[in-house]
């Protein structure tokens, strides 16, 4: 099962000037709500843990978000693997960044690559909307963390 997902955004600064956040690991771990950074993240992988708020998701989740390939300004892919206990998942997400008066329109897509464990078994429906809000909380922390 591959489920993908799909949107814009448009955020307050230039290509030039967002484009390296948004490639940078690190930064993105910093984005995900309530996450606590694990080890040393560098610009091309980070890791973090956090606390699922889904009730078919028990413990913890470590995340590793890992930069597949980029160019400067106009697109990054990264993947995320997250792993818990009886749980596993692998998103591919891509970028593409366009110039917008000033500001940069995101276009984004996201598609979940494989389930393993317990959230194999776990209903799409169940799984599309609790990855929507997970997509909708690390945009909001972008955005928050942009504004910084």
């Amino acid at each position: 099962m591959v489920l993908r997902f799909d949107g814009e955004r448009t955020l307050p600064l230039p290509p030039a000037q967002l484009w390296p956040r948004l490639r940078d690991a690190a930064f993105l771990v910093r984005c995900i709500p309530e996450a606590e950074v694990l080890g040393q993240p560098t610009r091309d992988q980070a890791q973090c843990r956090v606390r699922p708020g889904f009730s078919f998701v028990r413990g913890h989740l470590d995340v590793t978000v890992t930069v597949l390939d980029s160019a400067e300004p106009a697109s990054v892919r990264f993947s995320l693997f997250s792993k818990g206990v009886g749980s596993s998942a692998e998103v591919e997400a891509a970028l593409t960044l366009l110039d917008h008066d000033g500001r940069t329109r995101v276009c984004w897509t996201a598609a979940i690559k494989s389930l393993g464990g317990l959230l194999k078994l776990t209903p799409s429906g169940l799984i599309r909307g609790a990855a929507q809000k997970v997509i909708d909380d690390i945009w909001h922390g972008v955005e928050a963390r942009l504004a910084t």
